[in-house]
């Protein structure tokens, strides 16, 4: 790692990591993707579509990446399943994102719309994810995470691995998951294009599958060789933090380089890609507007994106980090976080929203 810490980034390094996150800024504002809503219309306005996007966002990684893996193109590697941690702090996620009104990824791409609130909620989650890495909440980081599963020599429990170590059997259940996934997609009707303003719903899902893939192989081939880390925004963010603050990622997964004098990593410039991307499309589609919410919802705005900062580090990756690029994997504890973060999601959004109009 020491010696991977003194090497200095290429062109390359810094070309794909702000290519990647500006496209994948750009999607997501164009096709108005964020999980937060996603998993929040289920149950508030009985609406499907974005959930479905999410669905085929998640059909194409599975068979792509695990595909590329199987090529030797990319390498994968699952997380460790730490129960207390992933379901404890994917449930307060999934709260945290609906009081702060986005998800990981919705907050920073609606930071390049103007959006106040964002720009706030980007601040206020670092802050969470440093205070609970390194700061004050770092006790309760260690407790929950004490609590580990591992199969034999450590290795991750996956879901095909409960079934047998055999590759065949990682492909049964991958295509079974793809089929009943895709069968509901179809109720949807992913193919009825409408005329409208940015991406259709099946598009943008399309797209955010193929960048998925995309940043697996640029993030290995340039970032962190050996190991793809694809999209995430939890980790990017707390790097890009302490770069700022104190001239090093403080990276503990992955490869840091040296940028006249400062340590950085590859998903770095991946994360201030991303509202990059997201400014230019919400320029073209003259959407940019600066937009001061409330003082009381932005109280609720901050409360709730320092909430995702904690939650997200203890759970071990935020709803892309764990719900696309975990859940590539086959990882049991990138799924535990990924239902615990919708449970928590309709949690809060009863409350919040349902429950009120329930006593009017």
């Amino acid at each position: 790692m020491e010696s991977e810490a003194l090497q200095g980034v290429s062109l390359a390094f810094i070309v794909t990591g702000l290519l990647c996150g500006g496209l994948v800024g750009l999607i997501l504002q164009r096709g108005r993707f964020c999980m937060n809503s996603a998993f929040r219309d289920i149950i508030f306005i009985k609406e499907y579509n974005l959930f479905q996007a999410y669905l085929i966002a998640l059909i194409i990684m599975l068979i792509g990446g695990n595909a590329l893996a199987d090529m030797g193109i990319i390498h994968l590697k699952a997380q460790t399943f730490y129960p207390l941690a992933n379901i404890i702090g994917g449930y307060l996620f999934g709260i945290g994102m609906v009081l702060a009104g986005g998800c990981g990824s919705g907050i920073i791409y609606r930071v390049g719309e103007g959006q106040v609130a964002s720009i706030v909620a980007v601040f206020c989650f670092l802050f969470g994810i440093g205070a609970t890495t390194n700061g004050i909440l770092k006790p309760v980081y260690d407790l929950l995470r004490s609590v580990k599963l591992a199969g034999a020599e450590g290795a991750p429990y996956t879901l095909h691995g409960f079934l047998g170590d055999d590759p065949m059997m990682k492909w049964i259940v991958i295509g079974v998951l793809c089929v009943g996934c895709f069968v509901y997609v179809l109720t949807g009707k992913p193919f009825a294009f409408g005329k409208q303003k940015g991406f259709f719903w099946s598009v943008a899902g399309s797209l955010i599958g193929v960048m998925g893939l995309v940043t697996f192989w640029a993030s290995e081939n340039w970032g962190s060789p050996g190991f793809a880390r694809g999209m995430n925004f939890t980790t990017p963010a707390g790097e890009t933090m302490f770069t700022f603050l104190i001239g090093d990622a403080r990276s503990k997964f992955f490869p840091m380089f040296d940028l006249a004098g400062f340590k950085v990593t590859w998903g770095e410039f991946f994360y201030i890609g991303v509202p990059i991307g997201a400014f230019i499309s919400a320029k073209i589609l003259r959407e940019f507007k600066w937009k001061i919410p409330p003082a009381q919802e932005m109280l609720t705005v901050m409360g709730g994106s320092f909430l995702m900062g904690f939650s997200a580090s203890v759970a071990g990756g935020c709803n892309v980090g764990q719900a696309l690029t975990g859940f590539t994997t086959l990882s049991i504890g990138s799924i535990a976080a990924t239902i615990a973060i919708v449970l928590g999601n309709w949690t809060m959004v009863y409350y919040k929203f349902i429950k009120p109009m329930e006593d009017i």
